[in-house]
């Protein structure tokens, strides 16, 4: 971890001392401004220019912190960059170089007396800089109100800026161009939200996106070809050694990137070997299995993976569900924007009715209770909201399965209702199968597997398996016959001697 220096920790707390930031968010923003200068040290970006900071942002976006914790790490490391470029009182010394403590050496005092003074009596700026190569300011602007400055190097005639290394004294200059991705990440955004993908899609994109541009060291976006393409393919499977579903999931994020949001041809990628996913069959639990493990849920739990076993429902799909799309009287469950946005019906588990209806009374019960609250709703997809303006507290459109709090919107201060974390059933099901002593990987799909596989075991049509699960193509499907032993006769026979 990066050791901050004295002045330069000094003069920081002095700053966050004179402005609006809370004495007990002090330590916070000390740690913000660790993380980042370690970062910038773990990818040779320079610490001193403000280009790194989105790049930083990303990664606290790729380490899943909350949009309050980006919003407070952003504003600590302005601070920093207000101390650098801005400076203190002429009579406050700028901050020294932060280096690791094994690579710390005596650097000569910045405030040395025979340093020449400028007409305010601030010590007039030389050529080096402290903590980086030698290097010349150059290009200063006023940009927004706030002072730019760029680094280039004396004989770089391009004027690239130079990348620090973690050992100053290297004789190696290496380069990067520090170009700015935001306007290809909120096209990113937009071309999947044109689309109508999931927000999953968007965050795993988004997330080898952020992988490929710190491989390229933020090489502008019009300059990438295929050739970066093969050297990151390369780097994951021979570097970090990769599993081929990860491989294929990053090239599939930079197809996307290319032909959508660059507006390139992707081309034939030469020289790398795609790893072919190798036939996988899913795990299927036995019924006391099952039975075993709905013993040690409790409510609302053991519904859930009711639902997921009696109905072969994708995670996301139960806990998405709403009380319109339970029709008792026809025996019909509805599930509205499955994946690829589809719909589709399946029958509703006699077993289980009385507990849906159960459900669906206490959830009356909490609906008059937020309504008492003046809360402001349940949260709607797309502009479904602006449509139908008083959808959300309206008794159809609450979850089935809802959350346990309501969240407050920042920007607008309202209160809403999400519905059941995913992170809630899979912790208590990971709980559920530790106790049931079971010695099979269990996860929420499990279910569906199962389901679909005990379906096939009572000889139902491989077609209307398919139906019910929301396959596209009956492929899909077919994986289930290598769950269940084969129980047809393949004896060849004319149906005129049946």
């Amino acid at each position: 971890m990066i050791t901050i220096d004295t002045d330069l920790e000094r003069q920081f707390i002095i700053i966050l001392g004179r402005g609006e930031v809370p004495k007990q968010s002090h330590g916070l923003y000390m740690k913000w401004l660790r993380y980042y200068l370690d970062f910038c040290a773990k990818y040779r970006f320079e610490a001193g220019s403000r280009d790194t900071l989105p790049h930083f942002i990303d990664k606290l976006r790729e380490k899943r912190q909350s949009e309050a914790q980006q919003r407070q790490a952003s504003h600590a490391i302005t601070i920093y960059y207000d101390i650098i470029y801005d400076g203190m009182s002429h009579n406050d010394s700028p901050p020294s170089r932060v280096v690791h403590p094994k690579r710390r050496k005596k650097t000569k005092s910045p405030r040395d007396i025979n340093q020449p003074c400028d007409k305010t009596g601030r010590p007039k700026k030389s050529g080096k800089r402290l903590g980086t190569i030698d290097v010349k300011r150059t290009c200063v602007k006023k940009m927004d109100g706030r002072r730019k400055s760029d680094y280039y190097s004396n004989d770089d005639k391009r004027k690239r800026p130079v990348c620090r290394t973690a050992d100053s004294s290297s004789t190696a200059q290496k380069y990067v161009s520090g170009a700015s991705w935001e306007a290809e990440y909120v096209k990113l955004a937009n071309e999947i939200k044109v689309r109508h993908y999931s927000p999953s899609t968007l965050k795993t994109y988004r997330q080898w996106m952020g992988k490929f541009q710190t491989f390229v060291k933020s090489k502008p976006p019009e300059t990438l070809t295929t050739d970066d393409v093969k050297k990151f393919l390369t780097f994951l499977a021979v570097e970090k050694g990769v599993a081929a579903s990860t491989q294929n999931q990053a090239f599939n994020g930079l197809l996307f990137f290319f032909r959508h949001v660059l507006g390139k041809e992707f081309g034939k990628i030469d020289g790398v070997v795609r790893a072919k996913r190798k036939p996988y069959i899913p795990v299927v639990l036995s019924r006391s299995e099952i039975d075993e493990i709905l013993v040690h849920l409790g409510p609302p739990y053991d519904l859930v993976v009711k639902l997921l076993y009696g109905c072969g429902l994708r995670l996301f799909e139960c806990l998405g569900l709403r009380v319109h799309c339970f029709n008792f009287d026809a025996g019909i469950l509805t599930v509205h924007d499955g994946k690829g946005k589809k719909d589709r019906t399946v029958p509703i588990p006699k077993k289980i009715i009385p507990e849906l209806r159960s459900q669906i009374n206490s959830l009356k019960d909490l609906h008059e209770s937020d309504l008492k609250k003046k809360y402001d709703g349940v949260f709607l997809m797309n502009a479904l909201e602006k449509k139908y303006k008083n959808a959300p507290k309206e008794f159809i459109w609450q979850w089935f399965f809802p959350a346990k709090r309501l969240t407050c919107i920042d920007k607008t201060y309202e209160y809403r209702r999400y519905h059941l974390h995913k992170t809630h059933v899979q912790k208590a099901l990971k709980g559920a199968t530790n106790k049931a002593r079971l010695c099979k990987r269990v996860t929420a799909h499990t279910f569906r597997h199962s389901f679909a596989s005990h379906l096939l075991q009572a000889n139902y049509d491989i077609r209307t398996i398919q139906e019910l699960l929301g396959h596209s193509d009956v492929r899909t499907t077919m994986i289930y016959t290598h769950t269940v032993q084969s129980v047809t006769k393949k004896e060849a026979k004319s149906p005129l001697d049946f």
